[in-house]
């Protein structure tokens, strides 16, 4: 298990002495071709290590080995930096930063920067305080940035806690704590709320990153103003010319590839074809559920898959080390194989395909042959966090009815539209039925209902709307206490009593994910940690997770990562049309609007 580090400064006196010969590193790697991010080369060269940092990088490692040092051979494959994950949300895994840990050490991730502004919601800064301490436990790097924004839209939502300018200057103290997570109220910066302004201040006056999410196409004087609100990065394009106008403005446009965005092929071409300075640009997956850490992989799955859409793979490799480490003003600490810098290194025997065949954190094996060899300590969580779903009273489909006005045969109705692989939908309008004064949906228009149930405070709201893009069939719900931001519960369905059926099941388990299918349960996640996270290994949760993927096309839905445009369809500040507890919101406008036009 990697020993605690112990800073450069106290590590220096060792690493020099190592350097020069005068003691002997811990660790030596011979036989390598190091990939030197810096320079952007392949050289011959070798490294020693000691007090978990780089000592010596070089033609020749000889004069650092002692009878005490361990030797490994490369066996000549390449010697790369630990890969970084630029922005990221540790809940979107349904793991606790432990397990998560564990899921991704083997695929080569040794740094990530999370924002878990999904617990803030529910648990507000005790919830990121605990978030933060088991990522501390880790025998990997995870750096915290203090969620900005709960609720993500005030006026439109209502969060189990919320989170104030007061809450991030506190935070800034943590050790942990590497900036500000992402600035979701971009129409707050752009008109000034004092509010925003105070958390990005405090912020900057403590020397750390602001994080950004600029989720609208208009690249003019909006997008102006929020750059001059002090967002250094942003993750929320999806077009070549999303990327251009970040980084023409002085921030980092970050490129994600998480379970259902898929948003790098589309903007790399800013490198490879416009030819920007790649040194400005850095790959980041945003939301991975476990299967796809499980069975795909993570940051090496996007380092890959930006060399196939074209990009050159010692700068495709830039982006997920060094550009990532510099942002974040640490290049000095991590993202390199460089003297004094953390020891977190991969064995691969290809740079395009990436096998990752053992990696290092801080200088000892913690994965080899995609099996992790070390321990991820867990938090003790409290029990009282794992009873976050209150519902306030036995729910019935006649809670999931929508009245139609008074003689009505048939409305129009808005409906929220999903878009395969992407985080926006669209504002739709659909013709539907009225039988026996409720409006219904219709599956020959690909048109169910969702329902947003209200699970922090016990009040028993729901609020009912109706999505199109599923292609649900037959008798069915699902349901969710994933519900991004506010994590409330989204139910989605063409049977309003299984709905309530789901709804109140996820109550008895302590949240999580069911599907129903024709009046019975047919798969269960269970995340009892805030209605977000399990503690159970990775791969046990991804079988479950599996489980309910297959449940959803038993009831109709062909989409790729269905799941995860479910859990978003409450995020009221990405457009275009999205639920909350308070009613229909048209992001477009940021305001609540009427789901039954006339």
């Amino acid at each position: 298990m990697p020993l605690p580090l112990r800073s450069w400064p106290e590590a220096a006196p060792r690493l020099v002495a190592v350097a020069g010969g005068r003691a002997p590193a811990d660790l030596v790697i011979r036989n390598v071709r190091l990939v030197n991010v810096h320079s952007r080369e392949v050289l011959d060269w070798e490294v020693a290590v000691a007090e978990g940092r780089f000592a010596y990088t070089g033609p020749d490692a000889a004069h650092c080995i002692g009878p005490e040092t361990r030797v490994v051979d490369g066996g000549g494959r390449y010697l790369i930096p630990g890969l970084c994950d630029g922005h990221m949300h540790i809940e979107s895994g349904m793991l606790t930063p432990a397990e998560f840990a564990a899921a991704v050490i083997p695929h080569g991730t040794t740094t990530m920067f999370t924002d878990p502004h999904e617990i803030a919601n529910v648990l507000g800064l005790r919830g990121v305080r605990m978030m933060h301490d088991e990522a501390l436990l880790q025998p990997v790097n995870i750096f915290t940035q203090m969620p900005s924004c709960a609720p993500s839209a005030p006026g439109l939502e209502t969060t189990g806690f919320e989170i104030g300018a007061e809450d991030v200057a506190e935070a800034m103290h943590w050790p942990g704590i590497i900036g500000l997570g992402e600035m979701m109220n971009f129409p707050g910066v752009i008109n000034g709320d004092p509010q925003m302004l105070a958390e990005m201040a405090a912020t900057m006056n403590a020397g750390k990153t602001v994080g950004g999410h600029y989720a609208s196409p208009d690249r003019g004087a909006a997008f102006s103003a929020y750059a001059a609100g002090g967002a250094a990065d942003d993750h929320e394009g999806t077009a070549e010319a999303d990327a251009i106008a970040r980084v023409r403005n002085g921030m980092r446009s970050m490129m994600r590839l998480g379970s259902a965005w898929y948003d790098v092929e589309s903007q790399i071409t800013a490198v490879t074809e416009k030819g920007l300075d790649p040194r400005n640009f850095i790959l980041c997956t945003d939301d991975s559920h476990s299967g796809t850490l499980v069975h795909e992989g993570h940051m090496n799955r996007v380092v890959r898959h930006a060399i196939s859409c074209g990009c050159d793979p010692l700068v495709a490799l830039q982006m997920a080390t060094i550009n990532t480490a510099t942002h974040f003003g640490l290049e000095r600490e991590l993202g390199a194989i460089a003297p004094g810098r953390r020891a977190d290194m991969i064995l691969t025997s290809d740079l395009r395909e990436l096998p990752i065949e053992e990696v290092f954190a801080r200088g000892v094996t913690v994965a080899k042959e995609g099996k992790i060899t070390v321990e991820c300590p867990h938090y003790d969580w409290p029990e009282e966090v794992r009873r976050t779903v209150h519902l306030g009273k036995e729910l019935r489909a006649g809670d999931f009815e929508i009245p139609a006005p008074a003689g009505a045969n048939a409305v129009t109705a808005k409906v929220i539209g999903v878009v395969e692989n992407q985080a926006p939908t669209k504002a739709l309008k659909a013709e539907l039925p009225v039988v026996d004064g409720v409006v219904e949906g219709d599956i020959a228009q690909d048109v169910c209902q969702i329902a947003l149930v209200e699970r922090h405070r016990a009040t028993g709201g729901v609020v009912n709307g109706f999505v199109s893009g599923f292609g649900y069939e037959g008798s069915m719900a699902m349901a969710s206490t994933v519900a991004h931001d506010s994590h409330h519960m989204i139910v989605v369905g063409t049977d309003r009593a299984l709905m309530a059926k789901a709804a109140m099941r996820l109550g008895e388990v302590g949240g999580g994910v069911t599907v129903w299918k024709d009046g019975e349960e047919i798969a269960l996640v269970e995340l009892p940690i805030a209605g977000l996270m399990s503690d159970r290994p990775a791969a046990e949760v991804a079988a479950k997770a599996q489980r309910m993927v297959e449940a959803m096309e038993q009831c109709g839905c062909r989409l790729n990562n269905a799941y995860m445009q479910h859990s978003l369809l409450a995020l009221p500040v990405i457009p275009e049309l999205r639920i909350s507890d308070l009613g229909l919101v048209d992001v477009t406008k940021f305001e609540l609007t009427e789901l039954i036009e006339g």
